[in-house]
């Protein structure tokens, strides 16, 4: 029974000095990180302003906040037009690029007398950057009589994704 003694008593020792040396021997490592999002998207039109108007025509009416741009022209006589140029401005980190465009007007209650051209701003648009685009409204040159219904309304779209 002594020998049993001895021997379970050696067994222990055994594994304690297995436990040191395995702790001397073995090291533990931390790994801490700190992860921060340093990109800022702000895309943002900046400004709107007429850049032609016929002479007797009415385009002071305009204003804009950062995701929308509006004017109201006020035409005069067959063949007036004005043109409107407005700016989207890139004043973020992150690159854009226009996904999405789309001009229409309300063709079931406007004056057909009433046209609109549009341009495509920039396609990519680099952080930093600005890009322009214009709207030109016209009273059609040929109509010859002061048309019942003398509005339209025309709402353009454009989709800037990162």
């Amino acid at each position: 029974m002594r020998k049993n003694i001895i021997i379970i008593v050696m067994l222990i020792l055994s594994l304690l000095i297995m436990a040191i040396g395995y702790a001397t021997f073995a090291t533990e490592f931390d790994l801490i990180g700190n992860v921060e999002i340093i990109g800022d998207w702000n895309v943002a039109i900046t400004k709107i302003e007429p850049i032609f108007v016929s002479e007797g025509c009415d385009a002071s009416t305009v204003s804009f906040t950062d995701t929308e741009a509006s004017f109201e022209a006020k035409l005069l006589k067959p063949g007036d037009h004005i043109t409107y140029e407005v700016t989207i401005e890139n004043k973020g980190t992150i690159n854009a690029e226009l996904t999405d465009s789309l001009f229409e007007s309300d063709l079931s209650n406007s004056a057909s007398e009433i046209s609109y051209t549009y341009t495509d701003p920039a396609k990519i648009l680099n952080a930093g950057d600005s890009t322009t685009f214009n709207v030109d409204v016209l009273y059609n040159a040929d109509t010859t009589e002061v048309p019942s219904i003398k509005t339209k309304k025309i709402v353009g779209y454009f989709e800037y994704d990162q």
